[in-house]
């Protein structure tokens, strides 16, 4: 009788870990009986068989040399004979050099198929009352401008990367920080008071945030124009901007603002509140939210407190011309200004200040900042000073760094007016989208709304995957026509395979077939089905690895691998159209299994996939 170690209904088996674990124990009984020596399992190198070679997994057998005293391919010969013999789990094995490839019996697979089939939510780890929270910030945009490529990015990894640590067992807080204050709000407030002639976005039929854009060109542009005219009286660059009469306005704008001034405080309230409307209809679209947003002129002061709390305890110091600074020179760094010699905050004043409402707010266990590299030290630098004030989570914060994006036309400007807008970018993308599925001809027999449902799924789709399936911490150039390609490693390609499947069982459902929850685990099986089964399997380490990384490209192209196999597997195998029920069941189950999958996985990235296509 086969007797194959029963697989327990868990909720995640990294890497097939009970096969694994089962061959690990034969592989460390078989040493102590060939060669007298005891090995622990950490010694026991199994990997994966690389696609050249027959097998599913190696045996790195180098490190017990010493013990049989015989040569690599000796060595792995009389392991593999002690396994074949000994280990009903092991059905073959083949030599090459000093690996072992082994190939697992096939009721091995049919186990852990059935194991991966009755858990709705494979590779998930469900979140409990004891789970640790985990606060994740993203987005952070400033309210002089609409949202651009570069938040899109930020926005898409902030999103994915709280799906997947939520995924891992986490209790997550998603947070936004609004930078709302500062000369550069300053700079559209009085770019409308002078040029605006009191335009809203109602009277425009422009979005809140396009329009605030609009005034903050219009500032540089106004500026640039009073620096040339400057210029050409014979003044430097550095006096003509010393006598802005604009900058000046701008400044003394902000002094009002933090003076409290009544009438500055309800001009910059009533923009930033057009603003606001602007940017939710922006991350509705997108597919992002938060649990809860802070904003820099309710932190900044906080901040401040903060940072005279240090200065009181001796943590920090003071310069005689009154700024306040941190000697950071023993942790091998450098002097940080903190506050300025006319008490105004910088930016770690206001990350500080953040930081303590947050922990006043939530019992946070790790604290992580998506931010983009150029910011590296600063949050180098917050660290430590957040473990100098006593937060919990300020040695062990995360700056989840990620690199630039840029359009393969280059770097953009926002005070040029050179951005390419989220929404916009949005809007193209669905578009495309739309042309491209109407010549596949994958929008035929579809109502107009289901059309234009499809074309947004694919559309965002294909923007989402191509910038998350990079890994974070490159830059990156999107390229929008690349990105819509029902073909190679895109959002459609995997979004049409989904489709396909859910096609395949609905015409199953339709032929009456009912699908069960266990499988009979003699079922004759191919290779290229074992394949299939070992890397849905892999999904929950993949997961895993994922959370350990901070990295959506784990899943993204985990993703692509997985239904470019089952690709290759439908092309090569009839399903529907296979004579034998068992097998017709089988591979029923195998597709549904790999959909469960390629949904789960997508959903983590943020990423719709429809049944139809």
């Amino acid at each position: 009788m086969y007797l194959c170690g029963k697989i327990k209904s868990e909720y995640y088996i990294s890497k097939n870990m009970v096969i694994e674990q089962q061959i690990t124990g034969a592989i460390i009984a078989g040493i102590k009986e060939l060669y007298g020596v005891d090995v622990s399992a950490n010694q026991i190198q199994l990997q994966k068989t690389k696609k050249e070679f027959k097998g599913h997994l190696t045996l790195v057998v180098f490190p017990f040399l010493r013990a049989s005293k015989k040569s690599p391919e000796q060595t792995a010969q009389e392991i593999g004979e002690y396994l074949q013999k000994n280990e009903p789990a092991v059905s073959e094995f083949n030599v090459i050099k000093g690996f072992l490839n082994l190939t697992v019996a096939g009721p091995c697979w049919i186990d852990l198929l059935n194991t991966v089939n009755v858990q709705p939510s494979y590779g998930i780890i469900p979140v409990t009352d004891q789970s640790p929270l985990v606060m994740i910030e993203y987005s952070s945009p400033n309210t002089n401008k609409p949202l651009h490529l570069g938040h899109v990015r930020n926005n898409l990894l902030g999103y994915s990367l709280s799906e997947i640590m939520k995924a891992n067992g986490n209790k997550v807080v998603k947070t936004n920080i609004v930078n709302d204050r500062g000369i550069h709000i300053c700079k559209s407030m009085l770019a409308w008071q002078k040029w605006g002639n009191g335009v809203t976005p109602e009277s425009s039929g422009k979005k809140g945030d396009h329009l605030i854009g609009d005034f903050y060109v219009l500032f540089d542009k106004h500026y640039k124009q009073e620096l040339k005219e400057l210029e050409a009286k014979g003044l430097t660059k550095e006096e003509a901007e010393a006598q802005s009469s604009l900058m000046a306005e701008a400044r003394e704008m902000l002094r009002k603002w933090e003076a409290g001034d009544t009438e500055v405080r309800a001009l910059w309230e009533k923009m930033n509140n057009w603003v606001y409307a602007g940017f939710d209809e922006t991350y509705k679209m997108m597919g992002v939210d938060f649990d809860k947003i802070y904003y820099e002129s309710q932190t900044y002061l906080e901040g401040k407190g903060k940072v005279m709390e240090g200065l009181e305890k001796g943590i920090f110091y003071r310069r005689e011309d009154g700024s306040v600074w941190a000697d950071l020179t023993k942790d091998g760094l450098d002097e940080k200004l903190l506050l300025r010699a006319d008490g105004t905050s910088v930016y770690m004043t206001q990350d500080i200040g953040t930081a303590k409402l947050r922990f006043d707010d939530y019992p946070i266990n790790k604290m992580i900042y998506v931010v983009g590299n150029e910011q590296n030290y600063h949050f180098q630098v917050l660290s430590i000073l957040l473990d100098k004030l006593g937060f919990e989570f300020g040695k062990g914060l995360v700056h989840f760094s990620y690199g630039m994006v840029e359009l393969p036309e280059g770097k953009m400007k926002s005070r040029e007016g050179t951005v390419v807008d989220a929404d916009d970018l949005m809007e193209e993308m669905i578009s495309t989208a739309h042309e491209i599925s109407q010549e596949l001809g994958k929008l035929d027999e579809m109502t107009p709304e289901e059309a234009a449902n499809i074309s947004r799924v694919v559309g965002l789709g294909s923007l989402k995957y191509f910038i998350l399936k990079v890994d974070p911490r490159k830059n990156m150039t999107f390229n929008p026509k690349e990105s819509i390609d029902f073909n190679g490693n895109t959002g459609p390609f995997i979004q049409y395979t989904y489709a396909r499947i859910c096609s395949v069982l609905r015409k199953a459902a339709e032929q009456g077939i009912v699908l069960p929850e266990q499988l009979p685990v003699n079922t004759p099986i191919s290779e290229k089905e074992e394949g299939l089964i070992q890397m849905i399997a892999d999904y929950a380490v993949t997961v895993k690895e994922a959370g350990k990384e901070y990295s959506p490209a784990y899943i993204a192209n985990y993703i692509y691998d997985l239904v470019k196999e089952y690709n290759q597997f439908y092309h090569d195998f009839s399903i529907l159209r296979e004579e034998n029920a068992e097998i017709k069941q089988f591979r029923l189950v195998l597709s549904a299994n790999v959909a469960k999958i390629v949904k789960s996985g997508m959903s983590l990235l943020g990423i719709e996939v429809p049944e139809r296509m």
